[in-house]
């Protein structure tokens, strides 16, 4: 039987998937997911949500863009357990692209010592999304470094997107001018009913508090689509999500927003 991988060089003709772009220069952006800690309310580790960085990288790259996988304070990064579609609960074993992502060395690899959001050229970026998962409602809400690139990209006239969890980095972000960014804003994020929905699967309080309530506190028109529905809502520059099955959706309305 002839070899019909002979002719197969380096040199041969690129057959990745071709898109249309409107520059010749690299475009980027940059996602955000959590350090790992340990749960206030129950002890466990906690991380970021998989889907919640996987499924946008999968979007963003498909589209051309070069993407960069930071944390608050930089190093290595751990999902949650739960959404890991090997571990031996299965909860998240459909997940099919995360499960392509942590068994690929060169994404895989990404998560072992991740860059500092403060060690990066933030011009370098057009948009920032920032994931969710178990970790950010311990570590987000108050996260100064979070905090100061929510506001270079937002005065840099950028796109900035949270989604699931991960809207706790918005919650008490202000602006230059001392006014809260959600504040007047029509957004999304983990809804009461879906924490109630999770409380009731584990037998205890999973979260310290709730995203939808702190938004609204905030002055923030707070809106979503039903139980685990996936839902992106976009206001001007501004792209958030329910949860983690609307992370693709997120991504979509970002490269929308950025004009891809």
């Amino acid at each position: 039987m002839p070899d019909t991988n002979a002719h197969v060089t380096s040199a041969s003709p690129d057959h990745h998937l071709r898109v249309d772009t409107l520059t010749d220069r690299p475009r980027e952006v940059l996602i955000v997911v959590a350090n790992p800690t340990v749960s206030s309310n129950n002890h466990w580790p906690v991380g970021f949500w998989g889907a919640e960085l996987t499924h946008p990288y999968y979007e963003l790259t498909e589209a051309g863009f070069r993407v960069t996988i930071a944390s608050p304070a930089g190093g290595k990064v751990e999902m949650d357990a739960l959404s890991d579609p090997r571990d031996p609960s299965r909860w998240s074993a459909e997940d099919l692209i995360t499960m392509g992502f942590v068994n690929t060395p060169a994404l895989a690899a990404l998560l072992a010592d991740t860059p500092a959001l403060d060690s990066l050229d933030l011009d370098r970026y057009e948009a920032l999304l920032i994931a969710g998962g178990q970790s950010p409602m311990f570590t987000f809400r108050d996260n100064p470094a979070l905090h100061r690139a929510v506001r270079a990209f937002w005065e840099a006239e950028k796109v900035v997107s949270a989604y699931c969890h991960g809207v706790a980095a918005l919650v008490d972000c202000t602006l230059a001018d001392g006014t809260a960014l959600v504040a007047g804003r029509t957004l999304t994020g983990f809804s009461n009913l879906e924490e109630e929905y999770g409380n009731r699967a584990a037998g205890v309080q999973i979260m310290p508090w709730r995203v939808e309530d702190a938004l609204r506190e905030r002055g923030a028109n707070y809106i979503s689509a039903g139980l685990f529905k996936p839902f992106a809502v976009r206001d001007g520059r501004l792209v958030t999500g329910q949860q983690q099955y609307s992370s693709r959706k997120v991504a979509q309305a970002v490269i929308a927003a950025i004009g891809a």
